[in-house]
Formats: structure tokens, C-alpha cells, sequence
């Protein structure tokens, strides 16, 4: 486990898009992981700029959407895919032949699940998961006490997460369940990427860091990764000085 501290959400945006075109350079066909929510979006932005920049290139990168709210795909306003269509696949283009992302209107949540487990073992696994930090822990819709051994699978959401996902939304959504990427599927990323700012996010990022490993604070089960990377911004890493 790596992590780094930033002074500004800024500098910590730029060094992670750095960093993930690193990581994928040397692969012939990546398959990046991606997560909606504000903590990922200076990342993606940073990335967008690379491209437009030829700076970098991702025209052989594949992706694969982390989550996706119940009831809703990409045609709804503030779902998962709608924000990540705005952030980054239609800001650069993306063909979508190169992204799997969960169909939340799905009449059929493990038929859809097992499509995208079969997208991401036809690209022989994730090369690079970007996630985001729950206030309670979670990653993806993997909330506490979420099954580690657990694939793609349909998610109950907590209370607090229903609360908080309301922002994303112009009026009341019922958010009670998601479809999403499990820990396993997770944990068997190359690298993983956990980017986290904000002082409403320290006290979270300390138990992460400091409370035994558990899937009562489901980001823990990710701790032991060989190339896990935590991207702090000084608001979020307030109470683990030690660490910087």
C-alpha cells in the first residue's frame, strides 16, 4: 500500500492521471475500471486534457463502469453512466464497443451481472480500478457487511448512501439498490487506485487505514493489495499525519 498526500485536490488529480497512464502503457489492451462521483472526476478531466493534448493515448484502452444505481442507465439524469458520459467517454468519443457498463433498467440483475463478468474475463481482468471512498466505507456498492468473495452482483445500499446519492439528483430518487463490481473482482486488479478528498471524508480514510480488516468497513479488504495507491488530498488526510 502506497499513499500520497496532496496540498491541493489539484496537484492530487494530475499526479493520479500520471500515474494511471503509467500503469497502462506498457499494455497492449488495458481495461481500466471506472467510478462515477466527485472524488475520480479532477482525474478524469486531468486525462481528457493528456488526450486532447497528444499527450497520451487511449485508443486501445477498453473500460468497464464500476456501478450503476438500480432502476436507471445512462438516458437518466445522474446516474452513474450519465455522470461518467459527461465527465469523460463523450468528451473524448469513446466508441461503445470499448465500455461494459451495468444497465440498471435490466429485467434480469444476474444475466446483466454475468455480462459484464464475461467482458472483463474476455480482456483477461482489470488493469487499473479507480475508486472513490464511501462515508461509510464502501467502494462501488459494496456496502457493510458485503460478501468479499462476491462478483457482479444486485446490492442492497445503506440508508446513509441513499441519503448522500440524493445529490446527485435534480428530485427524490429511490436508490435502494445498484448493481456492482465485488471486492473479489476488485481485489484482482493489477492496480488499484483509491482517491479520496475533502475534510468530510478524513475520519472515513482514518479507519481505513488504522481499524482491523473487515467487511464492516468494506474499503479495509482492499488494504492488503500488492499495488493499492491511496490519493489524498490534506483536507482528507488530516488525521493520519504519520502517514505523509
Amino acid at each position: 500500500m502506497k499513499i500520497q498526500v496532496f496540498s491541493t485536490y489539484d496537484d492530487l488529480s494530475l499526479k493520479a492521471a500520471e500515474d494511471l497512464t503509467q500503469f497502462l502503457a506498457l499494455t497492449e489492451k488495458p481495461l481500466l475500471c471506472v467510478a462515477s462521483g466527485d472524488s475520480p472526476s479532477g482525474l478524469y478531466k486531468k486525462l481528457a486534457e493528456k488526450v486532447k493534448n497528444n499527450e497520451t493515448d487511449i485508443s486501445n484502452w477498453h473500460f468497464v463502469g464500476l456501478d450503476e444505481w438500480m432502476g436507471m442507465n445512462g438516458e437518466d439524469a445522474g446516474s452513474c453512466r450519465f455522470h461518467l458520459n459527461k465527465q469523460f467517454f463523450d468528451v473524448l468519443q469513446i466508441e461503445e464497443q470499448r465500455i461494459s457498463f451495468f444497465d440498471g433498467r435490466t429485467s434480469n440483475p444476474g444475466e446483466e451481472c454475468r455480462r459484464v463478468d464475461n467482458f472483463i474475463q474476455q480482456q483477461d481482468g482489470i488493469d487499473v480500478a479507480v475508486l472513490g471512498l464511501g462515508m461509510n466505507g464502501h467502494v462501488g456498492m459494496n456496502e457493510p457487511g458485503t460478501l468479499p468473495v462476491l462478483r457482479s452482483h444486485l446490492a442492497d445500499i445503506a440508508p446513509q448512501t441513499q441519503q448522500i446519492g440524493q445529490k446527485y439528483f435534480t428530485d427524490a430518487k429511490i436508490l435502494s439498490q445498484g448493481l456492482t463490481l465485488g471486492i473479489q473482482t476488485l481485489k484482482e486488479a493489477k492496480h488499484i487506485m483509491l482517491i479520496v478528498n475533502g475534510a468530510h471524508k478524513a475520519s472515513i480514510v482514518e479507519k481505513v487505514l488504522e481499524e482491523k480488516i473487515s467487511d464492516e468497513i468494506p474499503a479495509t479488504l482492499l488494504r492488503n493489495h500488492p499495488n493499492l495507491t491511496i490519493y489524498l488530498d490534506k483536507s482528507a488526510a488530516q488525521f493520519i499525519i504519520s502517514y505523509e
